[in-house]
């Protein structure tokens, strides 16, 4: 199975991402690198509907990145924390205590953490719309410049 990777110029660096099909199965800032290691790729100048959604997102249309199909592995309590954070409104956040009870397990708190931590397709799984408890921004993996930037752009601030 062959997968797709491109590169997406965005206000907050180059987005990388990786596709099977029309399924998006990783994004980062770091390297193309790092979402393809070990896999089978061609490099791409685009993928068709999702590079589309993800600059639509950029121009201004929140909501455009909820079109574009998901998929990443991890245990349970992660995909049910993914599920729950693609649930989340641009423009407005949520705890990681809010995120474990959303995700159906309330003390799983540390769990939903590293759900975030450990998110592979960043900005599209919007793991920067949780916070810590008391609205303080936490954490994330591409700097919490880029978080805050994110958050700003959905209208949170």
């Amino acid at each position: 199975m062959t997968l797709f990777v491109t590169s997406i110029k965005t206000p907050i660096g180059t987005l990388n991402i990786l596709a099977d099909d029309q399924i998006l199965i990783g994004s980062n800032l770091s390297t193309i690198a790092a979402l393809n290691a070990g896999k089978d790729v061609k490099v791409v100048k685009t993928i068709p509907v999702i590079s589309d959604l993800i600059s639509d997102y950029f121009d201004g249309d929140l909501s455009a990145i909820n079109a574009i199909k998901v998929r990443q592995s991890g245990a349970t309590f992660s995909q049910a924390a993914w599920k729950a954070m693609r649930k989340i409104k641009a423009g407005k956040v949520i705890s990681y205590s809010d995120l474990a009870a959303n995700a159906g397990s309330p003390a799983a708190v540390r769990a939903a953490g590293s759900a975030c931590a450990n998110n592979a397709i960043m900005v599209v799984v919007p793991c920067h719309r949780i916070v810590k408890t008391g609205g303080a921004l936490g954490n994330y993996a591409s700097g919490v410049d880029k978080k805050e930037w994110l958050l700003s752009h959905e209208g949170f601030f």
